[in-house]
């Protein structure tokens, strides 16, 4: 028996989605109040993440964005596009740390494209492109979703 995932409304049908596919790139900003936002949120209270001395102190260029933060705003761009529900799996590297200024934050330019379908399971891979400052900050950064 298949299960049917409901999807978000407008969502794509796996005959609607080929290789090569693009998903629709964004820019989100991150700040220091997001960051003491999600600490307070995830309970990682690192102070790597909101204290600028201790993190300078620590060999680290200035405060770092959470990694977990940090994939979770990536993999906004796949649900946005299938529901959250379809993805059914999200890996990657950590390459690079998101350095988060005091002025002026930091900016995530996460950039999307399927990468294989799997007509068997009408599965998809997109795969995520995660730049900060120019550099990449996630690597081999795949999601997997189910398009059945």
């Amino acid at each position: 028996m298949t299960t049917h995932l409901p999807g978000r409304p407008g969502a794509p049908r796996f005959a609607q989605v080929s290789v090569g596919m693009l998903l629709p790139a964004r820019t989100v900003h991150l700040d220091r109040p997001r960051l003491v936002q999600y600490a307070a949120a995830s309970g990682d209270r690192n102070p790597i993440h909101w204290d600028e001395r201790f993190a300078t102190s620590v060999g680290l260029p200035d405060v770092i964005a959470h990694g977990m933060l940090t994939m979770g705003v990536a993999v906004e761009s796949v649900s946005a596009w299938v529901g959250a529900e379809r993805i059914v799996e999200y890996r990657t590297r950590f390459t690079a740390p998101v350095v988060v200024g005091y002025v002026g934050g930091a900016d995530l330019r996460v950039e999307a494209g399927v990468v294989d379908a799997d007509p068997a399971t009408k599965q998809v891979v997109v795969e995520l492109s995660v730049r900060s400052a120019e550099v990449a900050v996630l690597g081999k950064a795949l999601v997997i979703v189910d398009l059945s």
